[in-house]
């Protein structure tokens, strides 16, 4: 069984956010799943096998975190897609059949590669109990990101606010389902980015996610609102920090950005 660990949403080794990639026969069981998800120890293990030809997809993928099966994961389905790129064992766009529908993945001239997923249906709510003391500071907007990703989307008040935080996530986990998106504009767009965002997840058993493409889709909607325009870049500010390029199209969101492969052997046990 051959493992590779890859950065994503970055064009070079040590940052972005690491997946394990698993390409697979078929799925074993989830108990098996869940073991090497916590073998591996990243944020997300993504494992995929190929499915007949002449269906609504190309390849079966799942994504587990150390702790549990997500819904959705934007940076190991690009990863995933990377290795089946490099490796020539699939050419051109892949169609995922996933937990979310089919999510497709399209290469670039440039290298990167673009996911085309779910937009996150945000809901305006009032600042849950605690949300506040939790993260450090007083939210100026909070919105429900809906189910598929079951966060909360806390804009605060600047920049340097979000690279600051330093949230109490043992009180942050009784906030949401999943857990907090803390978001705040750029306040230099020369710098190549339109907004900055921290992703905070201790209910799937992630602290701080260095990078995450599911919570673009509730970002990248409610930042172009915000600027008027359907693409833009986001920097999420972890300290291995990555971009994701967004495009909101309706009710699907374009996330694009490069991987590297920076580990392959092989799972013996």
């Amino acid at each position: 069984m051959r493992i590779r660990i890859v950065d994503a949403f970055t064009d070079r080794p040590f940052a972005g956010n690491p997946a394990g990639v698993l390409l697979l026969d078929a799925f074993p069981d989830d108990d098996r799943l869940q073991k090497v998800a916590l073998e591996v120890n990243h944020a997300e293990t993504a494992f995929a096998h190929p499915l007949p030809e002449g269906g609504d997809a190309d390849w079966a993928l799942r994504w587990f975190t150390p702790a549990t099966e997500v819904a959705m994961c934007g940076h190991a389905t690009l990863a995933t897609a990377h290795v089946l790129h490099t490796t020539g064992v699939h050419e051109g766009p892949v169609r995922f059949a996933t937990r979310s529908g089919v999510l497709t993945a399209t290469p670039r001239e440039d290298g990167s590669i673009t996911l085309d997923f779910p937009t996150a249906p945000l809901t305006p709510v009032a600042t849950p109990h605690g949300v506040a003391g939790a993260l450090g500071t007083e939210p100026h907007t909070v919105l429900d990101t809906g189910p598929h990703l079951g966060d909360l989307l806390v804009e605060v008040a600047d920049e340097k606010t979000v690279h600051g935080l330093a949230p109490d996530l043992k009180a942050l986990a009784a906030c949401s389902e999943r857990g907090i998106i803390a978001t705040a504009r750029a306040e230099d767009p020369a710098r190549g980015y339109d907004f900055v965002s921290r992703c905070f997840f201790p209910n799937v058993g992630i602290d701080e996610d260095p990078v995450t493409g599911s919570a673009h889709t509730a970002l990248a909607p409610f930042w172009s609102e915000r600027l008027g325009r359907p693409g833009l870049t986001g920097l999420q500010a972890s300290a291995r920090s990555g971009v994701v390029r967004t495009e909101v199209r309706g009710d699907r969101t374009l996330l694009s950005g490069h991987a590297v492969t920076v580990i392959e052997g092989e799972l013996l046990a």
